[in-house]
């Protein structure tokens, strides 16, 4: 039980606090749990990261809300996999299954895939799919969402390269990393969905500094508060 002295200097705590969040679990439980654990007055993001993913995830305290935006707005860089042959609704494989050809699907050679690839770096044009997998509080279990037509929008991608079923990746924030990997797999003739997705980096933060969020949730009051970017240090990378 944090005393008076620790709870006053956890609501006047600001900065940024590294998360890494495991696959299974939505941002928005990150969020409410690291507030209510340490009894926090003002707790934000700087960029969502969909249940199925893992990784850095930017939990912002205080005045540090402030730089939501510049945040959000920031490239990211993730790790992943895909599943060959495979198409569904959502672009992952929570979703319902479109067509599945996933166990006699062969990988492509490298050179096909140096054919493909031009297509998907520099300014892209991607139209996300209507419908998301979204994970079901408490279970193990996914749901898919009808979220309506989108139109298309315009993202960039710096780089993108693929040794399947890995691939990696650094983009603009409005990139979706599940939509590229379908659209990858239907320019292949293959089909292909999203199997796994690690954030690494968000504009200058990595998932090297940040703590596991297990982890987190045992630290003591002021661990927690040592564990906080204050906003000149964060703002002077």
């Amino acid at each position: 039980m944090a005393n008076l002295v620790q709870l006053k200097m956890l609501e006047e705590l600001s900065g940024f606090l590294p998360v890494d969040k495991p696959a299974g679990i939505a941002f928005s439980s990150v969020v409410k749990t690291i507030k209510r654990k340490f009894n926090l007055v003002k707790v934000g993001h700087g960029g969502s990261l969909d249940a199925m993913a893992s990784g850095l995830f930017i939990v912002l305290l205080g005045d540090a809300n402030r730089y939501a935006n510049d945040l959000m707005s920031a490239d990211r860089t993730y790790a992943g996999a895909m599943k060959l042959g495979l198409r569904t609704n959502t672009h992952d494989i929570h979703g319902e299954t479109i067509f599945d050809a996933s166990a006699t699907a062969e990988v492509p050679s490298q050179a096909r895939i140096a054919e493909v690839l031009p297509e998907f770096k520099g300014d892209i044009f991607q139209t996300e799919p209507r419908f998301c997998s979204v994970r079901r509080e408490g279970t193990a279990d996914y749901t898919v969402a009808d979220t309506g037509e989108h139109g298309q929008f315009l993202g960039h991608v710096y780089r993108f390269s693929v040794m399947p079923p890995e691939f990696s990746l650094k983009a603009s924030k409005s990139v979706i990393v599940r939509t590229l990997v379908n659209d990858f797999g239907e320019a292949l003739g293959t089909g292909a969905a999203l199997s796994a997705l690690r954030r690494t980096a968000v504009g200058k933060f990595t998932v090297g500094e940040a703590i596991p969020f297990e982890k987190l949730l045992e630290l003591s009051p002021s661990e927690f508060a040592a564990s906080v970017i204050p906003i000149p240090k964060a703002m002077a990378r």
